[in-house]
């Protein structure tokens, strides 16, 4: 049987990836997540279609070209990152469901390109002030930074309708279980 992809997206600090990584520690789900590609170098200890494609500039301006990815980002100039529409589609194609934790972008281009073999997730903090809080809270980044995520999080929240389903992360273990089950049941149809 095909394997499904699973799209999941939020604004910084909504808990995307403490939720994701309490679903694959649960085990209730077969998941797995593609390997990214770069075009940054390696750091020690990374292995090449392990933790990332590593690609040279060119060979990732070659793939843009060709229309080889589903969702690409230039996260900072000259930074690459994207996923592979060959990774995605051989995963699906042996058997496994691919989790996808990308930008809003990328999320609504995917959900598009697979249609119905797609499952589009997004993370929404209960308020934008909660968020605010939330990041204050962690006490890692300068108050400028904290406005800059907060208004990039009001941007990327107005993507929220464009996804199948929303889940509100106001309680951690409320928000795991809605996002296991909707991913369960799209998973099992």
């Amino acid at each position: 049987m095909e394997g499904k992809v699973i799209i999941i997206s939020a604004p910084s600090g909504c808990g995307k990836s403490t939720i994701i990584n309490a679903i694959q520690e649960r085990g209730n789900v077969s998941m797995e997540f593609s390997v990214s590609a770069t075009n940054r170098a390696p750091r020690p200890g990374e292995k090449d279609g392990v933790n990332y494609h590593f690609l040279t500039t060119e060979e990732f301006n070659d793939l843009i070209a060709r229309n080889a990815f589903v969702e690409y980002e230039e996260v900072y100039p000259g930074r690459y990152y994207g996923t592979l529409r060959s990774e995605v589609e051989n995963r699906c194609a042996a058997g496994h469901n691919v989790i996808l934790d990308i930008d809003v972008r990328g999320g609504v281009n995917v959900s598009r390109i697979f249609g119905d073999k797609a499952v589009s997730i997004f993370i929404m903090p209960p308020s934008v002030e909660e968020l605010r809080r939330r990041l204050e809270k962690r006490g890692t980044d300068s108050s400028e930074v904290i406005d800059q995520r907060v208004g990039k999080a009001e941007f990327e929240i107005s993507f929220a309708p464009q996804y199948d389903h929303r889940v509100v992360n106001d309680n951690l273990e409320k928000a795991i279980e809605q996002t296991e089950k909707i991913i369960s049941d799209f998973i099992s149809h």
